[in-house]
């Protein structure tokens, strides 16, 4: 598994990490021990980085982890949560000292450590990055040393440009996959600039480049990309990327023929994403040890060759941007 530094911290995290919502819940069924089994096998497969929320279950995927932490010896990986989701109604203002420091010492129970690697303001409403106070709590936070590092997940790159102003901000959680191109024109080399850790989110667009869906899937009540497509429930840019189903569906039948031999269409993907030296690391998800194992995997295929992310890019401009691109 190779590794790349995660910003300022100056620690360094597998390229491949762990996105530990399908775990916690929203995406049907998951035995608790098949999400043991999948987090097992990533960490025996090298990963070193897990990324979680306080909501993924009400606090299930994080409890799952500090669980299989705890049968495990060995340095210890880089866990990151996030905080602010569990506001109802999730609003500007519930993001105040006296929620947020609930939320950390909620987390801190959850995952049975005394101080979080990493917490990240959880998607919040766009005025939050226009309020200082905000991340002056997070400040406090690290001073008091209940946390050691904070960031950001946002839905938009408007967004991730405005957080990384405030120097306490060492990492943005955005969506970035075939689907999702817009974070490569401005924020990636901005990001780079500030040496701000990125890490991809919904690199596989919730399961559509694994090239296994078809007109005829069907997904469970619970899962939501059963009831999120037109965001129902949170932004619809993280069900399918927010890529109309058939649409999505096309367009993976256009990258199929490209995937060169001995490498999944899932790997594919992951590695398009690190193709990208402004990724520090990349969070698929794994509902089972062999998924987890398989992701884990695209760490070591070969790169892929320019005239292919040519032809990825062409084929977002003209199939997809016109749906996505000027929303996120």
């Amino acid at each position: 598994m190779k590794e790349r530094l995660f910003g300022k911290t100056a620690r360094s995290v597998s390229e491949i990490g762990f996105g530990a919502w399908a775990i916690g819940g929203s995406w049907g069924d998951v035995p608790d021990g098949d999400a043991r089994a999948a987090l097992h096998a990533a960490l025996d497969a090298g990963t070193t980085f897990i990324d979680t929320a306080d909501v993924y279950g009400d606090g299930r995927s994080e409890r799952f982890i500090a669980e299989v932490l705890k049968e495990r010896s060995g340095p210890r990986p880089f866990v990151a949560t996030k905080a602010g989701r569990r506001l109802s109604p999730h609003t500007a203002d519930g993001y105040n000292r006296e929620n947020l420091t609930a939320f950390v010492e909620r987390s801190l129970t959850n995952l049975a450590t005394d101080c979080l690697d990493l917490v990240q303001l959880h998607c919040p409403p766009t005025e939050i990055y226009y309020r200082p106070e905000v991340f002056g709590v997070l400040d406090d936070l690290v001073a008091a040393g209940k946390i050691r590092n904070y960031g950001v997940s946002v839905e938009k790159v408007e967004e991730a440009l405005k957080a990384i102003e405030y120097p306490g901000v060492v990492s943005v959680q955005i969506i970035y996959n075939i689907f999702r191109q817009r974070p490569a024109e401005l924020f990636f080399r901005e990001a780079k600039r500030r040496n701000i850790a990125v890490i991809a989110r919904v690199p596989l667009a919730s399961g559509m480049l694994t090239g296994k869906m078809s007109a005829a899937s069907q997904f469970a009540a619970d899962d939501h990309r059963a009831y999120n497509r037109n965001g129902e429930a949170f932004d619809k840019g993280e069900t399918f990327s927010g890529v109309p189903y058939d649409v999505a569906l096309a367009a993976v039948e256009e990258i199929r023929p490209l995937v060169p031999d001995g490498m999944t269409l899932s790997q594919f993907a992951l590695a398009w994403i690190l193709a990208n030296d402004a990724i520090t690391t990349v969070i698929p998800g794994a509902k089972n040890a062999a998924q987890a194992t398989a992701n884990a995997a695209a760490s070591d295929v070969p790169a892929l060759p320019p005239a292919t992310l040519e032809t990825l890019k062409n084929l977002y401009q003209r199939e997809i941007a016109g749906f996505v691109h000027h929303l996120w």
